[in-house]
């Protein structure tokens, strides 16, 4: 099956991209970031050389990253400016940048369910060389809160039927004072 990305000759780019092991990260950034645009975006890191190297004073250790990509979701960082922009904070971009740095170095670093994933070549054959970073990262683990479902499912519509009876109190009390100001409908 070939992916509306591969038209237009961009499926044989990336997989030239891929095989040609210059691939070094995607980030899936979130809709809204830039102005003139509401889409999401991806920011692509290419290289040429993933061969590790000695650090010095002056410059850090890396780890040989050869066939491997590294891919961040972080469209789910950030947050609404207002109505229509959105923006990193600080502590959203220090964390795109130590999952990068951690990976790239090969201290402390450890895939994300629903944020990053280190992949291989293999792997991203596999998936015919389309560079989603949700595709690798899969979602992230949601904790269970131990309520076994045949117990918590009464208990919420239970909830929801007293707060449905709850706004339709609201619902009159509303009426009856725009009624007493003269706007009653």
């Amino acid at each position: 099956m070939r992916h509306y990305t591969s038209s237009g000759g961009e499926g044989d780019i990336r997989r030239a991209l891929v095989e040609a092991d210059l691939v070094e990260c995607i980030v899936a950034l979130p809709s809204n970031l830039f102005t003139n645009t509401t889409i999401p975006a991806c920011i692509w890191f290419l290289t040429r050389n993933k061969k590790g190297r000695q650090g010095s004073p002056d410059r850090p250790s890396y780890r040989n990253r050869s066939g491997q990509t590294l891919f961040i979701d972080a469209r789910k960082l950030g947050y609404m400016m207002d109505r229509v922009l959105r923006d990193f904070t600080v502590e959203d971009i220090k964390k795109i940048a130590d999952i990068f740095r951690e990976w790239k170095r090969g201290t402390d670093y450890q895939d994300v369910a629903g944020l990053s994933k280190s992949a291989d070549l293999k792997l991203i054959q596999q998936h015919d060389c389309v560079l989603t970073p949700g595709r690798y990262v899969g979602t992230e683990e949601v904790a269970d809160d131990g309520d076994p479902f045949e117990e918590k499912m009464p208990r919420l519509v239970s909830e929801l039927y007293a707060q449905l009876a709850e706004s339709t109190k609201l619902d009159q009390a509303i009426k009856i004072n725009l009624g007493g100001l003269g706007y009653g409908g």
